[in-house]
């Protein structure tokens, strides 16, 4: 997630496989890590002074609610927590307190990437009325938060070392955390994976984009290793996954589990872009939505037609598009200066 994203930190110990990156490459690596990490600072820095921020942003706040009667949208729009009306999504905003750089809501629980300083983020559990109800530190930057439909597991990916799903430099962390029970999963690196049918280990596997089923135990994610991306399917509580089908990233289950929503390498080298697109679990057809445009995001089910995804403009600015699932139509804004979009179902 690099056009829409924001990126992630601390390098991944684990010594490369043979054959890995050499000495330059990594240096390299390091040295786009640090200047991004730069950036977010002087970023952060501005909005902690108030500077970038929308007129009146702190002395027009308002209470949220995550609502889930469908009438409202929950975005990340200008560092904090904004609804708009679904119907309305270019009216007036309601504007919250909370900083995020990513967020997701579902079933009454809301998630937050919050900034404490421009060095480290933590996660931030929220109740329907946007209480904290649990916070976790979490090692590098944010890059994917989700929420299961029914708001009990949470999810979360941040980049540890590389700043792009694009490079082959990077090393991501994906937890998990059970409100029910409070465990916390710092990451899946240790599931058991079945590759085509075989077991597979290698210090290079890296997970992200975790969507959970109905059952808030099997889940689906991408898996990288050997320079390849599959689709995986796990089961939490066994801690395994299997791979299910190759270039299928970011995926995100459609409110009616049959359908997965996911972003699709155009090329062997995901450098050169992504296809939006979604996967039909029955049969394993895939459809090319109407975006054309590279879409570098887990996308978000409005509801059982309807995804939503954000696109940067071409100042760099972050907007929320939809577009219909089955491949018909076109995309369509939704909101300006504004990412992390989630129905309030």
């Amino acid at each position: 997630m690099t056009s829409q994203s924001t990126r992630e930190t601390a390098a991944t110990t684990a010594p490369p496989a043979p054959g890995g990156p050499s000495t330059r490459t990594k240096l390299g690596v390091l040295a786009a890590v640090t200047a991004v990490l730069a950036a977010v600072a002087v970023g952060y820095g501005l909005a902690a002074d108030g500077k970038g921020r929308s007129a009146g942003r702190a002395d027009g706040a308002v209470p949220l609610e995550l609502t889930t009667d469908g009438a409202r949208l929950l975005v990340v729009g200008d560092r904090y927590l904004n609804t708009v009306a679904a119907a309305e999504p270019d009216g007036p905003r309601q504007v919250g307190t909370l900083e995020c750089v990513r967020s997701y809501a579902a079933g009454g629980t809301g998630v937050c990437a919050h900034p404490d300083t421009q060095w480290s983020y933590r996660m931030v559990v929220l109740d329907r009325e946007l209480k904290e109800t649990k916070s976790i530190p979490i090692p590098g930057l944010p890059s994917r938060a989700r929420v299961s439909a029914s708001g009990r597991m949470v999810n979360w990916t941040t980049f540890v070392g590389g700043d792009s799903y694009s490079g082959g430099g990077f090393s991501t962390r994906t937890g998990v955390y059970d409100t029910r029970t409070g465990q916390v999963l710092s990451t899946l690196e240790e599931f058991a994976v079945t590759r085509d049918g075989r077991p597979y280990q290698s210090p290079d596997v890296n997970y992200w984009g975790v969507t959970f089923t109905a059952d808030d135990n099997r889940f689906y994610a991408t898996l990288s290793t050997a320079g390849k991306r599959y689709l995986v399917e796990g089961d939490l509580a066994a801690r395994t996954v299997r791979t299910v089908k190759e270039n299928v990233e970011c995926p995100s289950l459609s409110p009616d589990g049959t359908r997965l929503a996911f972003k699709e390498a155009v090329d062997a080298d995901p450098a050169k872009g992504w296809r939006l697109s979604v996967l039909d679990l029955a049969t394993m057809a895939v459809t090319a939505t109407a975006e054309t445009r590279s879409v570098d995001d887990q996308a978000a089910w409005l509801d059982d037609r309807t995804l939503a995804y954000t696109v940067r403009d071409g100042a760099g600015n972050p907007e929320v598009w939809s577009v219909p699932a089955d491949g018909s139509g076109q995309g369509q804004l939704l909101v300006v200066g504004a990412e992390s979009p989630a129905a309030l179902r």
